[in-house]
C-alpha cells in the first residue's frame, strides 16, 4: 500500500478570463516548520521536488479527489520549484462540467487553498528538542489539489516513519557514548536547520 501523505493550507490564486480559469500558487513552501498535530514538526527542504518534478506524473484535482482537471503528463499542470517552494499553473477549461461545476464557489472563496499529496523518499528525524522534527528531503508526488478544508493528513504514516526510524537507530540508543553523539550530532543539525529557517537560504 502507498503511504501517501497530505498537506495544505496556502491561498491559491484564481483569475478568470476569456481563454479560461487560471489557477496558480505555492502548493508547498521550503523552510517553514510545520506542526503536524502537535505529534511531530515538519520542515520541507529546498529541493525536495527537483526529482518529482518532470519524472512524476502528477493530477490536480479538487479535495484530492475525482478525475484530473489537468495533469503535467499533457502538460495542462505546470509544476517549478524556486527559492520559495513548489509552485504550480494549470488554465482549466470553461467548457468542461466539472470545471464550470466549482468556478463559482472557487470566485467565492469557497474553493480557494492549495493542498499536495506525496510520499518522502528521503527523510531525517531529529529527536534532540522537545518534539520530534522531520525533514522531508525528497518526495514523489501524486496530486496537487484546490481544497476546501487542508488537513495534514498522514499523520498516523509520519509516526510510522518515526517508529522505524527509531528501530533502524535502536543500537545506537542503547549504547551510551553512540547515544551522546547521535545526540550532540541531532542538535548540530537542529540548530543548523534553524539558522537555514531564519536567513531564508
Amino acid at each position: 500500500m502507498t503511504k501517501i501523505e497530505r498537506r495544505g493550507g496556502i491561498p491559491a490564486e484564481i483569475r478568470a478570463d476569456e481563454s479560461g480559469i487560471k489557477v496558480s500558487g505555492y502548493a508547498a513552501v521550503f523552510g517553514q516548520i510545520a506542526d503536524i498535530g502537535g505529534y511531530f514538526r515538519e520542515v520541507i527542504e529546498r529541493g525536495a521536488f527537483k526529482a518529482a518534478i518532470g519524472r512524476d506524473d502528477v493530477v490536480f484535482l479538487i479535495n484530492h479527489e475525482g478525475l484530473p482537471l489537468a495533469r503535467t503528463r499533457s502538460g495542462t499542470l505546470k509544476l517549478t520549484e524556486d527559492a520559495h517552494g513548489l509552485y504550480m499553473e494549470t488554465e482549466l477549461d470553461p467548457v468542461d462540467p466539472d470545471v464550470m461545476s466549482i468556478v463559482g464557489k472557487m470566485k467565492r472563496g469557497d474553493l480557494d487553498k492549495m493542498s499536495f499529496a506525496f510520499m518522502p523518499t528521503v527523510q531525517e528525524w531529529d529527536e534532540s528538542g522537545d518534539t520530534p522534527l522531520r525533514t522531508i528531503r525528497e518526495a514523489s508526488l501524486f496530486d496537487v489539489s484546490i481544497v476546501t478544508t487542508p488537513a495534514y493528513s498522514g499523520t498516523d504514516i509520519g509516526l510510522r516513519s518515526l517508529t522505524e526510524w527509531r528501530d533502524a537507530n535502536r543500537n545506537e540508543f542503547t549504547n551510551p557514548a553512540a547515544t551522546s553523539a547521535h545526540r550532540a550530532t541531532a542538535k548540530r543539525r537542529s540548530m543548523q536547520l534553524d539558522l537555514k529557517v531564519r536567513t531564508g537560504t
